[in-house]
């Protein structure tokens, strides 16, 4: 992947939510403006909203300490989220058995650009 010097990218890995349900508040907030996404993200009742809003700060901050942009300047260029890795647990059943909890991992990747 070649970089570009006007974006700024910012990564979590390893969250334990699943895909879909990230998925539902970045298809939202893909190609908006940053300001318009804070006051989105703090309005939906979802729990995977605050930790994309952890991460959007996260990428502003790098935007704006790092290469100078100004925060009201950015706009979302790409926004994904992939799969992770499911993590197994076993939990104690009657009779001495036990069943298999599977935790579904995923990672997301916002990557903002100047306008």
């Amino acid at each position: 992947m070649i970089k570009k010097y006007n974006e700024v990218h910012a990564s979590r890995k390893h969250i334990y939510m699943s895909i879909h349900k990230v998925r539902r508040i970045l298809d939202q907030i893909r190609g908006s403006s940053y300001e318009n996404i804070l006051m989105i993200l703090e309005l939906i009742p979802y729990r995977a909203s605050f930790t994309i809003l952890k991460l959007l700060n996260s990428a502003a901050s790098n935007a704006n300490h790092n290469m100078g942009f100004n925060m009201q300047n950015l706009v979302i260029l790409k926004a994904e989220v992939n799969t992770g890795s499911n993590s197994k647990k076993l939990k104690p059943r009657a009779k001495g058995r036990s069943n298999f909890i599977k935790r579904s991992t995923c990672h997301i990747n916002i990557i903002l650009n100047k306008q």
